[in-house]
């Protein structure tokens, strides 16, 4: 009985243990995605831009911007690079 448990609590530990950890890894997965996208939309506006005017430039705003909130971020950005211009 002490065997079964031993097993029971076991079991039920690592089921603890994995739910903890599983949910941190998605949220780093989750923003580094984010983060991936978000600069190679940067990086592409910066290169598609040129040919019709539209560049932002690479700085520590914009891509603390741009890390954080991916494309919505770079969306953002030209929003506002555009309401500036106007």
């Amino acid at each position: 009985m002490e065997q079964i448990l031993l097993y029971a609590a076991s079991g039920i530990a690592i089921f603890i243990v994995l739910r903890v950890f599983t949910l941190p890894v998605k949220w780093i997965l989750k923003l580094f995605i984010n983060t991936l996208l978000g600069f190679l939309g940067l990086f592409l506006v910066n290169w598609l831009g040129s040919y019709i005017g539209i560049s932002l430039g690479i700085n520590l705003v914009n891509a603390l911007v741009v890390g954080v909130l991916g494309i919505p971020g770079l969306v953002l950005l030209l929003l506002l690079r555009w309401f500036y211009l106007m």
